[in-house]
């Protein structure tokens, strides 16, 4: 056995590809680009500019770097589009040091050839906010993660919608580094719609055990897309971006949510799902109870009426799990009488003969309070 640095694939496809078999000076093209594409130096704090190979001039934007070959190369208009600031801050606080020894930063560099174009990064340690938003006495902006957006609800102080979009996003055949940085700019929306209107976020605790979504959809299409929604790679840009930011983060238990906003906010909201749920989030996170509306009560059966108000929805997410989400689009759920019967619950014209049948079943197995 040996080692071929580069990657996996590269060494695979020196016997396996045919193109490589025709012209090996290819491959070691390939081999060459993909082994000393990148290149990252760790910092020195005890360094003049806080790292012995590379050193940036905010006065210039140039930065020069020495090579294997003790060739001197220099870049010049090196500006981040991002954080120039914190860079030239760094920069000039570490050179002005006069113990750097104890006092001192390292600061790390990468550099990256991409063929037509190089890609320079500076590595930085910013310092937190330190003041952090974590009143919620005008509101709360509540989120609902999902595999091609983020559903958000604003909140204000009574626990009233006051505002309600998605933002989109696709990364369907996306790799990981560019899923990344297609959830990173939606986050930064997010975030900077929170500092806009003064409120902290709200986000739910997902289970992301391989049980949990291994397999939870009956088709490769929606395993393949879920698996590629990594729930924490979007939680841990949220959280990153909201501290910096100075913007609370609360992270909230999502049990029964679904159920909830099918039966209580969805028709009265007039959104998505998602859109409700990221209502009842931010609520939640506030303080309110989701207790079950009055008409419906006639519908539990006396045992569990007495009991929390998560039985209660626990019962009813059971019991109506055969229902299509769009027929509680249609319920008949905010008349003034009070339900007593499930054939009310829905119009007729509304259910599919299965869930008819299903309804049906309910009524006739129904104990009366």
């Amino acid at each position: 056995t040996g080692v071929c640095f580069g990657s996996k694939k590269l060494a695979r496809g020196r016997l396996t590809q045919k193109s490589y078999h025709a012209h090996p000076e290819r491959w070691q093209k390939d081999w060459a680009a993909a082994r000393y594409g990148k290149m990252t130096i760790s910092g020195r704090k005890d360094a003049k500019s806080g790292n012995f190979v590379f050193h940036y001039h905010p006065e210039t934007h140039t930065l020069t770097f020495k090579a294997i070959d003790q060739c001197v190369i220099s870049l010049s208009d090196v500006v981040f589009p991002y954080g120039q600031d914190h860079v030239n801050r760094a920069i000039q606080t570490q050179m002005n040091l006069k113990d750097k020894k104890k006092y001192g930063k390292p600061i790390a560099w990468s550099h990256e050839d991409h063929g037509d174009y190089y890609i320079v990064k500076c590595l930085i340690d910013v310092p937190a906010t330190p003041y952090l938003n974590t009143s919620t006495s005008t509101g709360m902006i509540g989120v609902d993660l999902n595999v091609n957006h983020l559903a958000v609800a604003n909140v204000n102080d009574i626990g009233q919608c006051v505002d309600a979009f998605t933002l989109q996003f696709n990364l369907e055949g996306k790799t990981s580094g560019q899923a990344t940085k297609i959830i990173e700019a939606e986050v930064i929306a997010l975030v900077d719609y929170a500092v806009k209107h003064h409120k902290p976020l709200a986000i739910e605790r997902l289970d992301t055990t391989r049980s949990k979504v291994s397999r939870p959809y009956g088709h490769k299409k929606g395993n393949r897309r879920m698996s590629q929604f990594a729930y924490q790679k979007m939680i841990l840009a949220i959280k990153s971006r909201a501290e910096k930011m100075g913007v609370a983060v609360y992270v909230v238990n999502p049990a029964y949510t679904s159920q909830i906003v099918k039966m209580k906010y969805m028709k009265r909201l007039g959104v998505s799902i998602h859109m409700a749920a990221a209502y009842v989030i931010a609520r939640r996170a506030m303080g309110f109870k989701e207790i079950l509306p009055p008409m419906l009560y006639s519908l539990v059966p006396e045992q569990k009426q007495g009991l929390h108000h998560w039985a209660q929805w626990a019962y009813m997410m059971r019991t109506l799990s055969f229902v299509r989400t769009h027929a509680f689009y249609q319920t008949e759920r905010f008349d003034q009488s009070k339900l007593c019967s499930w054939d009310t619950l829905f119009p007729q014209h509304a259910l599919t003969d299965v869930e008819k049948i299903g309804l049906r079943r309910l009524e006739s197995r129904k104990t009366y309070a």
